[in-house]
């Protein structure tokens, strides 16, 4: 939780709307309006909020931009919003801030996802609360390496990262709160790896996670691995539809 040292100028202090508590602050990247392009909720109209920073390291990542946090590079929301680039630069909002840009730029999707980045390296339950206190559903897309501090109706995406250099374990805890559980592959050893982290679930009582394998880059032999595993498993293929049809 947020925590405050004594004194406390009162002019930086936020506090909600509706409730009149102290929201924590949040560190984003970008916020746009979209389709999910993936996992179980592939073409559902969502706003993503991407947050920033991210110590996991994945080689083939696409949002590195987001995982070093510079201070010299805190800037206001207008400046990120305007702009349709990739950046390192970010913003500091509350959650009810966020809606007040949500309205600002006329964004009528009523899901949200929290990406990254690594959205769990913060605690998402101010803003996952808020959210769904206004009428939203929302979803996080996580690597499943941080607990995970979130509303309890958070749909939780784990896309878990098995060996990747910045050397953090996949939580157990994470993977019981999963609704679905997202692994790029590439080649067999992915396969392997993930056999490993659902070794975790054994002799759980939750209810299981949907399981989706994602073709890393729509590489054919990648892709036509995922389909014959699938098949095999009584798994999903989650294909990342945005690229296919050209959108972020």
């Amino acid at each position: 939780m947020l925590m405050l040292s004594y004194p406390v100028d009162k002019s930086q202090i936020t506090l909600s709307k509706t409730t009149g508590k102290l929201l924590n602050t949040y560190k984003i990247n970008e916020v746009f309006e979209s389709l999910q392009g993936e996992g179980a909720h592939t073409g559902v109209p969502s706003i993503f909020i991407r947050l920033q920073g991210c110590p996991v390291g994945c080689p083939w990542c696409d949002t590195k931009h987001t995982w070093e946090i510079d201070q010299n590079l805190k800037v206001e929301a207008s400046v990120v919003m305007a702009q349709n680039v990739d950046t390192e630069q970010w913003f500091e909002h509350t959650p009810e801030q966020l809606l007040d840009l949500f309205r600002q730029h006329g964004y009528t999707a009523s899901n949200i996802i929290l990406t990254g980045g690594e959205p769990c390296m913060y605690d998402l339950i101010d803003l996952s609360s808020v959210l769904i206190e206004n009428g939203y559903s929302v979803q996080i897309e996580t690597s499943g390496t941080y607990e995970i501090m979130a509303h309890p109706d958070t749909w939780v995406t784990v896309s878990p990262k098995v060996n990747m250099p910045g050397k953090r374990d996949v939580l157990k805890s994470a993977l019981l709160r999963a609704n679905e559980i997202k692994h790029p592959v590439a080649m067999e050893k992915h396969i392997e790896e993930l056999e490993q982290v659902l070794s975790l679930l054994e002799g759980s009582n939750t209810t299981k996670p949907l399981i989706y394998l994602q073709p890393i880059s729509q590489q054919k032999r990648a892709t036509e691995l995922c389909i014959k595993t699938c098949i095999a498993r009584n798994w999903r293929l989650s294909l990342q539809t945005h690229k296919f049809i050209g959108i972020e």
